[in-house]
């Protein structure tokens, strides 16, 4: 082999490890060493509350809803129907989650879009994935709290623990008097 050759080689074998490098690291940020695949742990909330497809299911369950949640910038959490026992208990429970979220639709119908774990006990963890920390005072009048979304039917570009999702609107919420 000439040096041209050679030099050309090196070339495309210096692009070829660059390119596997780079898709390594990408990889390597997306899913820190130890840290539990989203996509798994949305599976899992999703097999463990897919009885909360009919809003009917949640109430039957002692839930309560409280008024949909919209974020300042965009996006939007949804009416939360809320467990005040396991909120009370203290018990992280992938069956028995404190918050069940739904979006209100055109039709008046509400569609299940999340489910939303809190602990006033931290840090706190599902499955290996931590929670957020909210301090207090906090826009909900509770004292400091620990809280995981999980996006598990209506994906999150922000990312599937994220808090408000872009693609969540209340635009269809009713208001209190109706």
């Amino acid at each position: 082999m000439d040096m041209k050759s050679n030099f050309r080689n090196g070339l495309v074998m210096a692009g070829a490890m660059l390119a596997v490098c780079t898709t390594f690291a990408q990889a390597h940020q997306e899913a820190p060493a130890g840290a539990p695949d989203a996509s798994l742990l949305a599976e899992k909330v999703r097999a463990a509350n897919s009885r909360f497809l009919d809003v009917n299911a949640a109430t039957a369950e002692g839930y309560a809803p409280i008024p949909c949640a919209s974020g300042i910038t965009g996006g939007a959490m949804g009416i939360h129907y809320v467990n005040g026992g396991y909120l009370k208990d203290d018990k992280i429970d992938i069956a028995r989650p404190e918050a069940v979220m739904y979006e209100p639709m055109a039709d008046g119908t509400l569609k299940l879009v999340a489910v939303e774990y809190i602990a006033s006990k931290g840090p706190a963890s599902l499955e290996g994935q931590l929670f957020n920390f909210n301090s207090a005072p906090n826009r909900y009048g509770l004292g400091e709290f620990y809280e995981l979304h999980v996006w598990a039917w209506k994906g999150n570009p922000t990312g599937t623990f994220a808090d408000m999702n872009p693609k969540v609107s209340c635009e269809h919420a009713m208001a209190p008097s109706q």
